[in-house]
């Protein structure tokens, strides 16, 4: 899936992903290949990007707002 992460500064990564694992304001959850649409508020913590070579990467929140759209992409928008 391609995933494009910002926050109001700079692009934090942008690019084909395994995996993005976030807390928002229901719980936890973890966005993978063809996951249905959503769209929802972020909360504190970490964002986990794990990209198609395995590679992990790391990105603290403070919040945001996640979007799952239909052709497997997924936007955040996020406060560092």
């Amino acid at each position: 899936m391609k995933i494009s992460l910002y926050s109001l500064k700079k692009i934090l990564f942008q690019g084909d992903a395994q995996l993005l694992n976030c807390k928002t304001m229901s719980g936890e959850i973890t966005v993978l290949d063809n996951h249905i649409s959503l769209i929802t508020a972020l909360t504190s913590g970490i964002i986990k990007v794990v990209d198609k070579n395995q590679k992990e990467h790391f990105f603290p929140i403070k919040s945001g707002f996640l979007e799952v759209l239909s052709g497997n992409e997924v936007r955040c928008i996020v406060e560092e």
